[in-house]
């Protein structure tokens, strides 16, 4: 199959459904490693993806999916701040929507140690721009668990919206899972500006802790894990005037 908005093929891939890679390869708790590069060199990858322990998700016959985030922050960007200053107990909040099957989700992702780990609460809980009672005390929950404190979670309201289409592999031997991003599109809630980048591809490893064989693939075509959040790098790419250093490689190469 050849995506028509973004030229990856993954023809030569059998495929994995939904249940099954949630059962095998869920991994709310993983070692993220993310690459920024062009949708050609992405392509040049996935052209070179073992078929014989592979797998690509579909759903309903697609496999290059269609997905909304939303990310939540406070006025003064209290989420986006912790992540620009790399600290320990940083967090994201956000909803996303599958456009695949209509399906929604609240999120919570944060960090122990140097992995990441992910929360999820189905279903929209968005009430005119603020967290109804249930997904304002799920976020509440979680962030306490992980000793986040300090959060305002009431005057948590949504910041920037992303959309993209993501393909899923499967990586069977580790168990792990790839996404490639592309078509990215983001919009300011709060101001109406919004940036599109559609040269640019997102890879994402999601591994038990090792690296995966996509890891290892990328690293011999000279490829090397970026910083970049989907979140945050865009939003300091559309307000130049917020600290970012963090990311500044990936913002000279593909934001400028």
């Amino acid at each position: 199959m050849i995506t028509a908005s973004t030229g990856l093929s993954v023809a030569a891939l059998p495929s994995i459904d939904l249940d099954e890679l949630i059962a095998r390869g869920s991994l709310l708790t993983r070692t993220d490693r993310k690459y920024a590069l062009s949708t050609a060199d992405a392509a040049m990858a996935l052209e070179l993806v073992d078929p014989t322990s592979t797998r690509v998700l579909e759903i309903d016959g697609v496999q290059n999916l269609g997905y909304t985030s939303v990310y939540l922050d406070s006025a003064g960007l209290d989420t986006f701040l912790l992540a620009a200053r790399e600290r320990r107990r940083r967090f994201k909040v956000r909803t996303r929507r599958y456009e695949s099957n209509g399906a929604a989700f609240l999120e919570v992702k944060t960090r122990l140690r140097e992995q990441t780990v992910k929360h999820r609460l189905p279903g929209e809980h968005l009430i005119d721009g603020r967290l109804g009672e249930a997904g304002a005390g799920f976020v509440a929950e979680t962030l306490r668990d992980a000793r986040v404190r300090n959060v305002a979670v009431g005057a948590l309201t949504p910041s920037l919206r992303v959309d993209y289409r993501r393909v899923t592999l499967f990586h069977e031997p580790t168990a792990s899972r790839v996404t490639i991003d592309t078509g990215l599109t983001w919009w300011d809630v709060r101001t109406g500006g919004w940036l599109s980048r559609p040269e640019l591809a997102i890879i994402e490893t999601k591994s038990a802790g090792r690296p995966a064989g996509m890891d290892r693939l990328l690293w011999s075509l000279g490829h090397r894990p970026d910083r970049i959040s989907k979140y945050a790098t865009a939003l300091a790419a559309m307000h130049p005037h917020l600290p970012a250093n963090k990311w500044r490689r990936v913002l000279r190469q593909h934001f400028r």
